[in-house]
């Protein structure tokens, strides 16, 4: 079995092991998967019968080379077929493993073979779709007013126009991106969590078509101004990987959030917004819309 670099055009022939997988937290999303690379980082993957092994080779910080668990519709490995799958391709950590898994396995038997690390920065945000799509009761009240705002001087105006991302916009929607992330300053050496992340977006929105997912855009006055991107993850939850909006128009982000949760999540009782990446104005914002989880991520290290 030889680990190779995962590119866009394997996406059609490994979909297959995502239908109906069992981990919740958002890395197990293949369009994540695929997008989440730059000059330091590459996915990479084998097949082993009815699994994908996914492995992440950078560069540099070679300490940092990991796998995720085995994605499988059909079965899963435990901690001694982790064990024995990481020494065979030369691995020695395991990153993003649901703390689920740990309890369905138990914690003695995952620590006869790793130690065990908990990932703070990589816990993930989950909320019900009908919470974020109704915003009901006393806890959403300001999210309510700011949306009525918005409402009231964009969308009661005209001026506001929404669609599905597709190709022939997706230009568009790099070019907001820019402008968003000179407000956010993504570029400075001291905001690398931003930065990989604007190359994530690009990378899915200059392949937007091959992917399966789901985009949603908002212009006002014909200049996009938000744009929101999302995909399966398992049976019962999609997930939000990326959402923009302008922080100076008044409400936009309510409004389009509130958005997202109608049009984007069709069929899923959940929605994940992934992690706050250790950022405290992202933690803050998260935890302003009421979770109903968190998804724990550790990290398994072979003894």
């Amino acid at each position: 079995m030889k680990i190779k670099e995962i590119k866009y055009s394997d996406y059609s022939a490994l979909k297959k092991f995502f239908s109906h997988q069992r981990y919740n937290l958002c890395v197990y999303s293949l369009p994540s998967i695929i997008a989440w690379r730059n000059k330091n980082y590459m996915p990479c993957g084998a097949i082993e019968n009815d699994a994908l092994i996914v492995g992440a080779e950078f560069t540099e910080e070679s300490e940092k080379r990991h796998l995720i668990l085995p994605v499988s519709p059909s079965r899963e490995y435990a901690p001694k077929e982790l064990y024995r799958l990481a020494g065979k391709l030369g691995f020695k950590s395991y990153w993003f493993v649901p703390g689920e898994y740990i309890e369905r396995f138990g914690k003695n038997e995952v620590e006869s073979f790793f130690r065990i690390t908990v990932q703070k920065e990589y816990a993930d945000y989950v909320y019900l779709r009908e919470d974020l799509s109704e915003l009901k009761g006393n806890r959403y009240s300001q999210k309510r007013n700011l949306i009525h705002q918005f409402e009231r001087d964009y969308t009661a105006k005209e001026r506001v126009e929404t669609g599905r991302i597709k190709s022939d916009v997706s230009s568009e929607c790099i070019d907001f991106l820019e402008k968003w992330c000179l407000e956010r300053n993504c570029d400075a050496h001291d905001n690398d969590a931003l930065a990989c992340e604007k190359e994530a977006v690009i990378n899915t929105l200059r392949n937007i078509d091959l992917l399966d997912v789901r985009g949603l855009y908002l212009s006002i006055d014909g200049v996009i101004s938000a744009f929101g991107i999302a995909s399966y993850l398992t049976d019962e939850m999609g997930v939000l990987h990326f959402e923009k909006a302008f922080a100076n128009i008044k409400g936009l982000y309510q409004y389009f959030d509130n958005l997202c949760a109608k049009s984007l999540f069709d069929g899923f009782t959940y929605i994940n917004k992934e992690s706050d990446m250790s950022m405290p104005g992202l933690a803050k914002v998260k935890k302003s819309y009421h979770p109903a989880m968190m998804i724990k991520s550790y990290r398994l290290d072979l003894r």
